[in-house]
C-alpha cells in the first residue's frame, strides 16, 4: 500500500516540533490538535514551505526530502495542492480565469484532471463570469479547492479550509468535500481543529499534542482509545461506526440504521435508504446494564456488549471509562460509584443503552 512517510524535528523559541508518522495515502488523512499543537507546521513540511534542517518524507516510492543525502524538493516539484483557509484567488480576474491559472501549474502531460469534471463536481458552472468580490466566502473557497485540483496534483493539502466560513456555509462546502474522495482518489491531507468536520470527511487520522504525534491510526481506532480523554476534550469521545440507512419511521421522526447486524435507532436523516451514515455514540451518552436489562426503558438503543479494557484514571477522580465490544469498539463513561456497585470486570457481559449523534 503506498503510504507517507515523514520525519521532521523543528526547534522554534519556546516550542519544540517533533513528528514522526506513517500514513496511507488514500481517503482523507486528518490532523487534528488544539491551537499550537503544530497542525499547520506539519502541512507547511510536506508542502515544502517549510524546511525542517534534519527532516525525512517520502510519498509512496519517492523522497521529497532526506537532509541526510541533500535531498529538498522545492514545492512545484512535490506536485501538491494546497487550499488555505483564505481562498488567495485574484481578485481581478473571473471564476473561469482563476480556475486556468491552476491549470497552467502542471505540465500537458501530466494533467489527468479535467476542467469539466472540476466544474461539476463543485458546482462551478454558475460562478464562471463572475469576479471574486462578488462571491460568497463558501463560493471562494469551492473556487480555491477547484482550482488547487485543476493543477492535478499527487496530494491535495488543505489547512482549515472552513474555518472562516459560518456554520450554514461549512455545511454547504462538506459535501463537495466528501465527493472528493469517491470521484477523484487523490489522498487528502486535511487540517482542522473542528471535530465536526473530521469526523464527517476523514478516515484515517494524526492527532498532534505540544508539537507531537499523541495518535495516529485509522479513526475508529483512534476514538477507540482509553486514554483519548487525556488527549481531547472529553465531551468529543465516543465510537465512530459505519451504519447503513435501513428504514424511516416519519410517524416517529426516527430512521433506522443497520451495522455488523445491530440496529439503531436515530433522529430522521434525510438520506435515501441504503444509504452509508457515520453515527458517534459519545461516552458520556451510555449506561451500563449488569444482568437483564428492563423491558421498560426509554432507551430505543440497547447493545448486548462484552467488557474488553477498563480505564481509572488517577486524575479523575469521577468517572471510569470502559471499553467496550460490540463487534467493534464501544466506549463507555460511567461513575467510579456505579463500576464499583455493578462490579464491572474485563470479559464480563454487559448491555450498553445509548443515544446516537448522527454524521452524514
Amino acid at each position: 500500500m503506498n503510504r507517507l512517510d515523514a520525519r521532521f524535528r523543528i526547534d522554534y523559541p519556546g516550542f519544540r516540533f517533533d513528528v514522526t508518522c506513517t500514513v496511507p495515502l488514500e481517503g482523507t488523512i486528518a490532523v487534528f490538535g488544539s491551537s499550537g499543537s503544530g497542525k499547520t507546521t506539519l502541512l507547511r513540511c510536506i508542502a515544502g514551505l517549510t524546511r525542517a534542517p534534519s527532516g525525512f518524507l517520502q510519498f509512496a516510492q519517492e523522497v521529497w526530502q532526506d537532509d541526510a543525502r541533500g535531498i529538498f524538493l522545492p514545492v512545484e516539484r512535490r506536485h501538491v495542492g494546497v487550499v488555505f483557509q483564505e481562498a488567495r484567488l485574484f481578485p481581478h480576474l473571473t471564476v473561469t480565469q482563476n480556475l486556468k491559472y491552476g491549470m497552467k501549474r502542471s505540465h500537458p502531460s501530466r494533467r489527468r484532471i479535467a476542467f469539466d469534471h472540476v466544474s461539476e463536481l463543485l458546482d462551478l458552472e454558475p460562478l464562471f463570469q463572475r469576479r471574486v468580490p462578488h462571491l460568497s466566502g463558501g463560493e471562494q473557497q469551492r473556487v480555491a479547492i477547484g482550482r488547487a485540483l485543476l493543477t492535478s496534483p499527487q496530494l491535495l493539502l488543505m489547512d482549515e479550509p472552513l474555518a472562516s466560513l459560518d456554520q450554514q456555509r461549512k455545511k454547504e462546502i462538506v459535501p463537495y468535500l466528501q465527493r472528493l474522495n469517491h470521484e477523484l482518489r487523490i489522498p487528502v491531507l486535511y487540517v482542522s481543529h473542528d471535530l465536526h468536520e473530521i469526523l464527517q470527511l476523514a478516515h484515517h487520522m494524526i492527532l498532534l499534542k505540544e508539537g507531537r504525534v499523541a495518535a495516529t491510526g485509522p479513526i475508529q481506532e483512534v476514538f477507540a482509545r482509553l486514554d483519548l480523554p487525556e488527549l481531547v476534550e472529553s465531551n468529543v469521545v465516543g465510537a465512530i461506526l459505519e451504519t447503513r440507512i435501513a428504514e424511516h419511521e416519519p410517524q416517529f421522526g426516527l430512521t433506522r440504521v443497520e451495522f455488523l447486524g445491530h440496529s439503531l435507532f436515530l433522529p430522521q436523516q434525510a438520506l435515501p435508504t441504503g444509504a452509508p451514515l457515520r453515527v458517534q455514540i459519545l461516552s458520556r451518552d451510555v449506561s451500563l446494564v449488569a444482568g437483564v436489562p428492563p423491558e421498560t426503558s426509554s432507551m430505543l438503543n440497547t447493545l448486548e456488549a462484552t467488557i474488553v479494557e477498563v480505564s481509572e484514571s488517577p486524575s479523575d477522580q469521577y468517572a471510569v471509562e470502559v471499553k467496550l465490544d460490540v463487534g467493534c469498539p464501544l466506549l463507555a463513561m460511567i461513575t467510579r460509584k456505579s463500576f464499583q456497585r455493578l462490579g464491572l470486570r474485563p470479559g464480563q457481559k454487559v448491555h450498553a443503552n445509548f443515544k446516537a449523534v448522527a454524521l452524514s
